[in-house]
């Protein structure tokens, strides 16, 4: 799934949503002392960044943790 007919990137194969996915994730994670992220809360930040409906951040998230 890309971006809006973003192809994702030749470094490492991401789309700029998933990309941020990942960022606010790790950025999270570190802020929590290493505990898991609630979903919403990763989703709010992830909202900072770039334009995405919740559907679409859960069909992201499943792919990318290899539940879709």
């Amino acid at each position: 799934m890309c971006d809006e007919g973003q192809p994702p990137d030749v470094r490492d194969g991401l789309t700029r949503k998933q990309r941020a996915i990942l960022y606010c994730l790790h950025q999270t994670q570190q802020e929590m002392g290493g505990r898991n992220v609630p979903t919403i809360m990763l989703y709010g930040r992830v909202c900072e960044l770039v334009d995405i409906s919740q559907q679409e951040f859960q069909t992201l998230l499943n792919q990318m943790v290899g539940k879709g």
